[in-house]
């Protein structure tokens, strides 16, 4: 036995108020799947002894089979084996019963991993950072609203301290965030207990929308793992305050969206940052790798924005990219290299919504880079301040455009394994044709009568 899993058994024995775990895997869609098991099996599960459906990675957004998958129907619907991800234990104070979550990850029969898996589409890509001497560095920022659970639609939490309901925005308010200062520092011990490293929290443009940074971390695996967690624990620790907390693209139509920016940088094995050649324009490794998530955008938008809701978010002069561009200090473009001293020269990808999964969006950001630098693939020149700068190409407008320019992306292919890019083009056509048999009731109120 090993000495992680030792030490994961150990500290459920000193925890013998935890009955039950919850053993996981994360889908195409960033939602975690998977069983409640006895803690009495915790050994099972921490050594690989679990099973699931492989099928359970490509399950559409409501949880249903996918027409015509093969991994169901040629198949018999077999299972993989669910191996520990090695992440320390995960405890969860905020359901109704204390538990913990155990983070697996698929693999087939002979051990090997199992590549529809979207963890190890991004472990992939490390390793390939890994031949090359180079290890990503990497943080994420999320942003999300806290809504009223008891509304059929989207409408401001009420304040802990007033009892007022919020109903204008307050970006950067201190006194927002002092009122819901119960429900921040629960999430930021929440965090602490999973290793989750919670930096700032702001209170964003929206009404009852915040922002919590994640800091940097030398290893990308474990900042899109913190992503995911965080995102989970966020919505427990709502739950547990009488709010809801939500991290679609674009709950209100006619207000900020929650976005999911994406900072990183490399260092090479003596720990040198190599975007840092001492001035503010950075290296030309840096320029290469912003040339490789430039020509790889527009096919990697489905990972950026795959629902119906996330094209409400990428809309002109809304913060949110619609254009293949990049800049120094800029926010109105999609990859922006932030100011600050030179050995903290990074990249940030403002493209994905907070709705995207943060494995599929950190693979796809750093298969994107990787290609650009192997290829030293010239950027061109920035979008400045004023906008002004060549006309750039858009991302695609809407979701179906996005569905088939990543069905057939050459970089995307490179990046995603053939299974994988297959289980996600069909997950995302049987969501959006379910959506196209759905009326919505704006439609029918405009046309029922009128045309």
């Amino acid at each position: 036995m090993s000495d992680a899993i030792a030490d994961v058994l150990s500290w459920l024995e000193s925890r013998n108020d935890i009955q039950s775990l919850r053993a996981a895997v994360c889908d195409l869609n960033g939602v975690m799947r998977g069983k409640r098991i006895p803690v009495e099996q915790a050994r099972k599960a921490l050594e690989g002894k679990l099973r699931m459906p492989y099928s359970l990675i490509g399950l559409d957004i409501w949880g249903e089979d996918i027409e015509g998958n093969t991994l169901v129907f040629s198949t018999g619907d077999a299972d993989g084996l669910c191996q520990w991800t090695g992440r320390g234990i995960l405890p969860v104070d905020w359901t109704a019963h204390p538990t913990a979550l155990v983070p697996l990850w698929l693999a087939d029969e002979s051990g090997a991993p199992y590549l529809g898996d979207p963890r190890r589409a991004l472990a992939r890509i490390l390793d390939r950072y890994k031949a090359l001497g180079l290890t990503p560095v990497a943080a994420t920022e999320l942003e999300f609203y806290l809504v009223d659970p008891q509304s059929q639609r989207p409408v401001g939490p009420v304040s802990p301290v007033t009892g007022r309901r919020l109903d204008s925005d307050a970006a950067l308010s201190i006194d927002e965030i002092d009122d819901f200062e119960a429900f921040i520092h629960d999430v930021y011990e929440a965090c602490r207990a999973q290793g989750i490293p919670v930096d700032t929290a702001i209170a964003e443009n929206g009404v009852g929308q915040f922002e919590i940074n994640l800091n940097h971390v030398a290893d990308a695996l474990r900042a899109a793992d913190d992503a995911v967690l965080f995102k989970r624990t966020v919505k427990g620790i709502a739950r547990k305050h009488g709010f809801a907390a939500c991290f679609m693209a674009k709950p209100y139509g006619d207000r900020a969206g929650n976005g999911f920016h994406v900072h990183f940088s490399l260092v090479d094995a003596e720990g040198r940052n190599v975007f840092d050649d001492g001035t503010d324009q950075g290296s030309e490794t840096m320029r290469h790798a912003v040339g490789g998530l430039l020509a790889a955008m527009a096919e990697s938008t489905l990972v950026f924005a795959p629902h119906f809701n996330s094209y409400r978010r990428l809309r002109p002069r809304s913060y949110a990219p619609t254009a293949v561009a990049w800049g120094y200090e800029n926010r109105m473009v999609a990859i922006r290299i932030p100011g600050g001293p030179t050995g903290a020269r990074r990249i940030e990808h403002r493209v994905s919504g907070a709705d995207a999964n943060p494995y599929l969006v950190l693979a796809a950001i750093l298969g994107a880079a990787l290609i650009g630098i192997e290829r030293q693939m010239s950027p061109g020149e920035p979008t400045g301040n004023d906008g002004q700068g060549v006309t750039p190409a858009k991302l695609p407008p809407d979701w179906a455009s996005a569905i088939a320019t990543f069905e057939s992306g050459t970089h995307v292919a490179e990046i995603f394994p053939s299974i994988l890019r297959d289980s996600f083009v069909a997950c995302k056509r049987q969501e959006l044709n379910t959506f196209a048999l759905n009326v919505s009731d704006f439609e029918i109120e405009t046309y029922l009568e009128s045309v």
